[in-house]
């Protein structure tokens, strides 16, 4: 295995002339071949420079937090855990932007891989003219799929719509349960949840966990969403009084995007 200096290459500013504003890209990928051909296809573009490369998740990581770059073309198979890998680097590197080189990706790849974060996916055949034209649109802050992936990004929220205005089963929430619901969706911590309803962080967080299990959400995210399509808390007044409400399941969380780049 090499080691992190033979890893990583910094391409310099002196190796071409730019003008202007430059798409920094950092190049993540096990192949050689692969990434020889990148930097061919990448050289003659005036407007991207490549500011390292590595063959490894790890210097990957390391190289995210050393170099600002904009963009990192990252293979999928150079982690045995893909999607800790992406949420990995973009705690190291929030502003980021992380574009997917993979296989076959399958339709549940495709939107984890979009709701963890990634902007764009590509397999290794993409032609060199729509690879340029993918970093580009990804740096512009669109989201980049061929049109198979749009497809079933579009099924997905198909799904998450039925799913929120199908009718469900009846669920009874206490009192308790929905003054401490009326706080998340307020935007309060937990601490002052507690303060509000007169009792400890611990049990908030115990009775939340309940919330979320009846309503079949995961976080205070999607249990807020739930709320805002459910009119959950229209029935809440009396925090003395028990309240029956009809619920369902929470819809997955957003894969927001400005928009989508499809190949033609």
């Amino acid at each position: 295995m090499a080691n992190e200096e033979a890893d990583s290459l910094v391409t310099s500013d002196d190796e071409k002339s730019f003008s202007g504003e430059s798409i920094r890209l950092i190049l993540a990928d096990s192949e050689p071949i692969f990434r020889v051909g990148v930097r061919k296809i990448i050289a003659i573009e005036d407007d991207i420079r490549i500011v390292a490369q590595v063959e490894s998740a790890a210097n990957a990581i390391t190289a995210v937090g050393r170099y600002a770059a904009d963009i990192i073309l990252f293979e999928r198979g150079l982690s045995d855990t893909p999607y800790e890998a992406v949420s990995n680097l973009l705690a190291v590197a929030p502003a980021l932007k992380i574009v997917l080189v993979t296989t076959d990706p399958s339709e549940s790849e495709t939107c984890e891989f979009l709701r963890r974060g990634v902007r764009g996916i590509v397999t290794r055949s993409i032609a060199p003219d729509l690879l340029v034209r993918c970093i580009r649109k990804v740096y512009e802050g669109e989201t980049w799929l061929d049109s198979r992936g749009v497809n079933w990004v579009i099924e997905a929220y198909r799904a998450q719509a039925s799913q929120l205005t199908s009718p469900r089963a009846r669920i009874k929430l206490n009192s308790k349960e929905l003054q401490i619901i009326s706080g998340v969706t307020q935007g309060l911590r937990n601490k002052d949840i507690a303060q509000e309803v007169g009792t400890t962080e611990q049990v908030v967080k115990n009775y939340l966990r309940k919330v979320y299990d009846k309503l079949g959400v995961s976080d205070r995210l999607e249990l807020a969403l739930y709320c805002m399509h459910h009119r959950l808390l229209e029935s809440y007044s009396k925090p003395e009084a028990s309240t029956e409400i009809i619920v369902g399941k929470a819809a997955a969380a957003l894969m927001g995007s400005a928009g989508m780049a499809t190949r033609k």
